[in-house]
């Protein structure tokens, strides 16, 4: 099908598997309280949509990507829905020294994806 050859939808999809993700392995630092066995039963469940969201944008993401750009595009997304999360959900302050690491690793990725050099 067209849609799956799409280059926005494996985009698409790793932004919401990593929102999915963020949540399973951070979310539960606002809960210390809980007892450490339930915050890991209930990080596999919010995983457990991560995968439903991750598989299928590999999939179709590698009929238009090479798989380092895949990994890359993960990469990336995954800092930057983390930076949102970090200071929305978790209440951490956001520096100039994580503004600058985010930079540089944005632009190893410009070099993933510019092609030989």
């Amino acid at each position: 099908m067209p849609w799956q050859s799409s280059p926005a939808l494996p985009i698409l999809l790793l932004l919401m598997s990593n929102v999915f993700m963020t949540f399973a392995w951070y979310g539960h630092l606002r809960f210390t309280d809980r007892p450490l066995w339930l915050v890991v039963i209930a990080s596999w469940c919010i995983a457990f949509f991560e995968y439903c969201l991750a598989v299928p944008a590999n999939r179709y993401g590698s009929l238009v990507y090479s798989p380092a750009q895949l990994k890359t595009m993960q990469a990336v997304i995954t800092l930057v829905v983390f930076a949102v999360f970090s200071v929305l959900y978790l209440k951490t302050s956001f520096s100039l020294n994580h503004l600058i690491g985010f930079a540089l690793i944005a632009t190893g990725a410009f070099f993933v994806f510019k092609g030989p050099l």
